[in-house]
């Protein structure tokens, strides 16, 4: 019996979400200094940085490269994705709770970019679920 195939939709997102972490993830591997100065940030550790962005090209590669695989692979990406995003979001408040960094607006945009992903992780996880 063959397994139902994953909506294009999702599939989709899954690209879209690569294009995503890319984007963050090159100046964040080549330039962390410059690029988060750019966004704000008063102080930045490089290493720090770089290692958010190996996980950005992981997640995000993998993204890609996955957006063919069947649907039970999809739901292991999604929990992934889900658990990646959430802890994020619990990073982010925090450090804008506690002032990091002054606090400034491309962390806020980045808060809710990952807030966004995770409820939309969340419904496609819950949509595949039922089929």
């Amino acid at each position: 019996m063959s397994e139902i195939s994953v909506p294009k939709a999702l599939k989709t997102w899954f690209v879209i979400h690569f294009a995503a972490d890319i984007l963050f993830a090159v100046p964040l591997m080549f330039f962390p200094v410059a690029f988060l100065q750019m966004l704000g940030w008063e102080v930045v550790d490089p290493v720090a940085a770089r290692i958010a962005a190996a996980a950005l090209f992981g997640i995000g590669i993998e993204s890609f490269l996955g957006r063919n695989a069947p649907v039970s692979t999809f739901k292991g990406m999604l929990r992934l994705k889900i658990i990646w995003s959430a802890a994020a979001i619990l990073g982010f408040a925090l450090s804008l709770l506690q002032g990091a960094q002054g606090r400034p607006v491309a962390l806020w945009l980045v808060l809710l970019i990952f807030v966004a992903f995770n409820v939309l992780w969340v419904y496609w996880l819950r949509r595949i679920k039922r089929l």
